[in-house]
Order: C-alpha cells, then sequence, then structure tokens
C-alpha cells in the first residue's frame, strides 16, 4: 500500500476539472445547471473520503467550490416599483453562491425569473472560489463515523475543507456588508455556507428534515397546541386531505393523505428541543407548526435557521399574560407593535428599530379571527384587542420590584406580555420575512387573576382548538395571496439583495 502523505501536507490541490462558466435566459435551465455542478462538486468530495477512509493514499488537498450565479447590468432603469424584489437598484455585477439547488428549485426558478424578466439580461453559471466544507458536502443525516476512524492518524482539516465560522454570518442581511472595491455585490441575503450552517442545526433541533418544511409557519411555545395540530392533521390525512398530500412528525414519519397511519413510519427515542410537524402541500404552500418552547433564545434560534429556507410569512400563536383590567383570560390579543426587552437581537437589531405592523398578515389574523369565532366588527372587541405586545427576557419579573417594569409597560401602552412574540417578529423584520402575532390570555398577573389547576384544563381544552384553527385559517389566507403582495416593501432597507 502506498504510504500516505504526513502532515503537513504538500500545497497541492486535488480538485474536479474547473467547468467553464455558462450563460441562461431561461431560468430552469440555470437551476438545472447548478443541480449538476453542485452534485458533480459534492459527490467528488464524499466519494474521495470514502476512498480514503478505505486505504487510499492520500494525494493532496481535496477541494470543490460551491456553484455561484451572476448578473451583470449596466442600467440605472426603474422596473415596477410595486416589487419589494427580484431586482438590483443600480449598474454592476451581482452573484451569490449556491447549496442544495435542488431543494431550492422552486425558489431559485422564481427569483432567477424575475431578475432575467426585470433586466432583460441573461444569468451566468459558474464555479465559485468558496471551498465547500467536507462536513456539509455530506448533508443532512450522514453517518461516517467508520470512515472517519481509519483517517484518525491524519486531521481531516489537512485534506479537506473544514466550515469556515468566521465567514458565516448574517452580514449581508444584517445591512453590514459591504464589498471590497472592484468585488461583485451580493445577490442574495445569504450565503451558500451559512445557509448549510443551518440546515444542519434544524434538522438537529427539529428533528425533521429541510425539504420538509412549509412556506407558512406557525410557532407556539405550549405543547396543547402540538397535540391539537397532529389531532387535527391525522384526520385530515385520514379523511384525504383536503388539497394537504402529507403529514410529517418528528424522526420524518410521514402519514400521506387518505392514510389513517404513517406510511413511512420511523422510531424517535426522544422528541427534539424544538420538534417540528408538517403538513404538507404542493409547493411548499403547506403549514409547519414548530413548538419553541419558552424564552427568546430559542425564538431567536429557530428563526435564524427557517429564515435561510425564505418562508413566505411566520406567525406566533401562544399564551401571555394580559396588562389590562379590562382583559378575561381567554381572550386575544393581536399584537400591532413590539416592546422588546428581550436583548438577544440587540447586536443585530438596535431596540431603537421600529418593528412595523405588516397590513396583509394584520388583516389575514383579524379576519380568521372573526371567521372562527363569529364576532364580526365593533363586537370582536369583546374577545380581542390590538395594541403593544412586550416581550421580556425575565419570565419571574412579577418577583422584583414593579414600579420599573410597570411604569415601562404603562408607557408603552403595552396589553401583554410574552417572552417570544417581539424576537420572532424583530427576526422576521431582520430576515425580511412576513411576520405577526396572535396571543391568548392565559392570566393576568398584575390583577392578581391566576388560573386554578381546574381552570387550567379547562381553559386549555376550550381556547386551545379555537386559537390554532384561527392560525391556520390566517396562513391559508396568506397562502392564497400571490407572493409579491405579500412580501412588503416595508421590510426592504436603501441597499437591498435581488433575492427575496
Amino acid at each position: 500500500m502506498e504510504k500516505r502523505i504526513s502532515s503537513p501536507l504538500a500545497p497541492a490541490f486535488v480538485s474536479p476539472p474547473l467547468q467553464a462558466p455558462q450563460e441562461f435566459t431561461d431560468a430552469k435551465a440555470a437551476v438545472d445547471a447548478l443541480i449538476a455542478l453542485y452534485e458533480r462538486n459534492t459527490s467528488f468530495l464524499t466519494d474521495a473520503f470514502q476512498r480514503l477512509g478505505k486505504g487510499d493514499p492520500v494525494l493532496g488537498r481535496y477541494r470543490a467550490t460551491y456553484p455561484q450565479v451572476a448578473i451583470e447590468t449596466a442600467s440605472f432603469g426603474h422596473v415596477d416599483t410595486r416589487l419589494s424584489y427580484g431586482h438590483v437598484t443600480a449598474p454592476g455585477v451581482y452573484t451569490t453562491t449556491v447549496t442544495r439547488p435542488r431543494l431550492f428549485r422552486h425558489y431559485l426558478e422564481e427569483q432567477l425569473s424575475l431578475l432575467m424578466r426585470n433586466h432583460h439580461v441573461p444569468v451566468v453559471v459558474s464555479e465559485s472560489s468558496t471551498p465547500i466544507p467536507l462536513h456539509f458536502a455530506f448533508g443532512e443525516g450522514a453517518h461516517v463515523e467508520a470512515e472517519a476512524s481509519s483517517l484518525s492518524d491524519l486531521p481531516l482539516r489537512d485534506i479537506f475543507d473544514a466550515p469556515d465560522l468566521s465567514t458565516t454570518d448574517d452580514e449581508i442581511a444584517n445591512g453590514d456588508y459591504i464589498p471590497p472595491p472592484g468585488e461583485p455585490s451580493p445577490l442574495a441575503p445569504f450565503t451558500a455556507q451559512r445557509i448549510d450552517y443551518s440546515l444542519a442545526r434544524l434538522s438537529h433541533y427539529t428533528a425533521t428534515s429541510a425539504e420538509h418544511f412549509q412556506n407558512f409557519v406557525l410557532f407556539t411555545n405550549y405543547q396543547f397546541y402540538v397535540d391539537e395540530f397532529c389531532a387535527w392533521a391525522r384526520d385530515l390525512m385520514a379523511k384525504g386531505g383536503d388539497g394537504y398530500t402529507a403529514f410529517v412528525e418528528p424522526g420524518n414519519i410521514t402519514t400521506s393523505a387518505g392514510h389513517a397511519e404513517p406510511d413511512v413510519p420511523g422510531v424517535l427515542a426522544r422528541l427534539p428541543q424544538m420538534p417540528a410537524y408538517h403538513l404538507k402541500r404542493k409547493g411548499h404552500a403547506g403549514i409547519t407548526l414548530v413548538n419553541i418552547g419558552v424564552g427568546p433564545s430559542n425564538a431567536k434560534t429557530i428563526t435564524d435557521h427557517i429564515a435561510v429556507l425564505r418562508p413566505h410569512a411566520w406567525l406566533m400563536l401562544g399564551h401571555c399574560a394580559g396588562l389590562r383590567n379590562s382583559q378575561r383570560l381567554g381572550d386575544y390579543v393581536l399584537a400591532h407593535a413590539y416592546m422588546r426587552e428581550d436583548h438577544v437581537l440587540d447586536d443585530d437589531l438596535p431596540v431603537w428599530v421600529p418593528i412595523p405592523a405588516l397590513a396583509e398578515v394584520q388583516l389575514a389574523l383579524e379576519d380568521a379571527v372573526e371567521e372562527i369565532t363569529g364576532y364580526e366588527g365593533y363586537e370582536l372587541k369583546r374577545i380581542m384587542r390590538t395594541g403593544t405586545v412586550a416581550t421580556i427576557d425575565n419570565r419571574n419579573w412579577e418577583l422584583r420590584d414593579q414600579r420599573g417594569p410597570v411604569k415601562r409597560l404603562s408607557q408603552a401602552r403595552a396589553v401583554a406580555l410574552d417572552m417570544e412574540s417581539a424576537t420572532i417578529a424583530a427576526n422576521g423584520f431582520r430576515f425580511r420575512v412576513p411576520y405577526g402575532t396572535l396571543l391568548c390570555v392565559s392570566d393576568k398577573p398584575l390583577h392578581g387573576e391566576l388560573k386554578l389547576p381546574g381552570m387550567a384544563t379547562a381553559f386549555y381544552r376550550t381556547q386551545v382548538a379555537q386559537h390554532l384553527q384561527i392560525g391556520i385559517r390566517a396562513v391559508q389566507k396568506l397562502a392564497a395571496m400571490p407572493p409579491e403582495k405579500l412580501h412588503s416593501r416595508k421590510l426592504r432597507s436603501f441597499f437591498e439583495t435581488a433575492f427575496q
């Protein structure tokens, strides 16, 4: 057997043949080329790893790069000013690296079609200079311990590229990235390596594959909502699906429409930190429900990662503390503004940045409340209040001197308090994902009105089902809207990427 190269390695790179740039005027053909290039390059890395694991000699440093897509325009011409995405604002070269193009096919085809239509220029598919880390080349669910054991005599980073966390960041989304002189401007809010990082974390936190996530996401902070959603979804599947094609639970356990039991069974030893449930529809137009648990840290973590999938909207459905004496347990709160004392986003989005209400989402939620409860117009005020929702990072804030918090809540005109809603809305604002919040009052700590155990059981049994159906109806209304109408220009800054 030929002896392996010892560390440090010679500087020679072993790479697949460089592919010449290709020009396209058809979005589908461009995405096909991205898929072919990505799969060729990731297969090169995984095949090399497996060969080395079987004893082949190390010939150098194995490297393959992400594909990229680019456009160049020389015009300042204005496109349809109603559009919030799908165009660039100034002449220049714009590019982005691409990962998992098969997963993102629908999204990529839409974005590239808009660019070619709005600017009348082709797109160019080529190889980038950004290496694909071996860890990401394997994708989700890979188990490589056996192969890796035979390479233990040499650090893996000496042979393959590893994730570079120094450049895996949110600079583009945060508006902090300034291209070096002569370099292209970003075409998309996330780089390929940033997306790969989040796809890996999504699988870890939710125990479901990224391919199952739908474009409309409900977040909740109580297991009761999950139980109700699962019961409703399973019943829907057993009755034929009513347009939904499958229901996927943690562990990728899948029940197809027309079946009462899973047709893709699985065994899940324990629930993950933030389990996700997916009611799938063609074109990812279904509903994903995620139980994020309690606290702003979880809320930020999961939205950081789901954002790379570019959903069309996410909504928070959960329980809150009612802050007004006129409220009753079980009343609803529709957030029109947010008071942020969660602190987890202070470095990315300063607290002085206003988080506006989005008309399309607000109307969908209010209409859904009317339809499900039967209250309309002025009568709706009997059970729902609009106003400021405060989000705090201290669950036991009531145990501190209340003069400070109560004064701030009063000055903010807050009507409800929780630990997640403002974080989800602020990250939606930051990542240009339409957001909304509908909460249910479960206690009134400022007025000494807390649920007794028996009251709590009855409350959850009667209110959760109604609240969940309101959320489902709201996202169904949003799903019926054209994406270009739903994605508000309110979320776009002075210098934006062309991709949504």
